[in-house]
């Protein structure tokens, strides 16, 4: 673990320097507040801050208030060296944001004591990290194909939206719908027709760049969300998937089923006001036309499509 030593006595640098070093510490030392800010702020992976308290240009209180205002993740224990033995002083500093303080001349056993607490809050702060991070991708994914959800898919998309709209770039969206699910789960049952489902999510996800996004919208629905493309792009991706779903058999069980897939895209290019319901809207009513000319295709959206009711207003033949 990396630690910020910042006094602005040489000798007393150097001392604590050795201690700390010896404990299996790696130290980076400043001589001043400001230095040690500057330090700080160019190293991320500093965890922990052993400060003195009377420093020149800043002191070590404010510098753990600087720290505090950062509100930084992950946490930065800190300690505060201070030779100020009044009960008034240890609370000014605590105040500050100190998590701790030493009174110098220091003990080393006793910093070396204060420095495994420390260690003890940043690795439990670390665990609560990791678990809220956890559940932060659970909430975003859908339970059955492991993919965004939809909740997740709109956040995405307007954060894409908004970017394009800053670059006056294009952002392409592509709904894909299963032909005849209905027909597989009501044929071959619903964990047939989930296991058709986590198939189409593996393909779609083969394709993706690492700045794309695919979900599943809802039902045998799926949309990908194509950064930085036009709907030339949009199309020749889904028709690549379209193909690839067509010739090759989805094995369920032991047996082989034919599965298709229909396809609707609609791109931003060429428009100046647009939002995620609209281009949603637009590639939806792509893919009802795909749908309606017998499936097993892609279509691109038309200028009419944009202007296309809501997908709630019409019922697609979706079976």
């Amino acid at each position: 673990m990396r630690i910020l030593l910042a006094d602005d006595d040489p000798v007393d640098r150097a001392i604590l320097t050795r201690w700390l070093e010896r404990w299996g510490y790696q130290v980076t030392a400043a001589s001043d507040g400001e230095e040690a800010l500057a330090m700080l702020a160019a190293d991320p992976s500093i965890r922990i801050c052993v400060v003195d308290w009377v420093m020149p240009k800043i002191d070590g209180v404010e510098v753990c208030r600087h720290i505090r205002r950062q509100h930084q993740e992950p946490y930065v224990y800190t300690i505060l060296l201070t030779g100020k033995t009044q009960k008034e002083d240890v609370v000014r500093g605590i105040e500050a944001g100190a998590d701790d303080y030493i009174i110098k001349p220091c003990n080393p056993l006793e910093l070396e004591v204060r420095l495994r607490a420390g260690r003890r809050v940043i690795d439990l702060q670390q665990d609560l990290i990791l678990s809220r991070e956890a559940l932060r991708q659970k909430a975003m994914r859908d339970p059955l194909t492991g993919l965004l959800n939809r909740a997740a898919l709109f956040e995405h998309l307007e954060k894409e939206l908004t970017r394009a709209q800053r670059t006056g770039g294009s952002l392409c969206a592509v709904m894909i719908d299963v032909d005849f699910f209905k027909h597989i789960n009501d044929e071959h049952g619903h964990l047939t027709g989930d296991s058709v489902l986590r198939d189409l999510a593996g393909r779609l996800e083969s394709v993706l760049r690492t700045y794309d996004a695919v979900g599943r919208f809802g039902g045998e629905e799926f949309l990908m969300i194509l950064a930085n493309c036009d709907s030339a792009y949009g199309q020749a991706v889904a028709e690549r998937l379209r193909g690839h779903l067509a010739a090759q058999r989805v094995r369920v069980d032991g047996r082989e089923l034919a599965v298709t897939a229909s396809f609707g895209v609609a791109a931003t290019e060429n428009r100046r006001h647009f939002d995620a319901e609209t281009l949603i809207r637009a590639a939806d009513a792509a893919l009802y036309r795909a749908k309606a000319a017998g499936r097993d295709r892609v279509c691109v959206a038309r200028s009419a499509d944009w202007l296309a009711p809501p997908p709630s207003s019409r019922v697609a033949p979706h079976a």
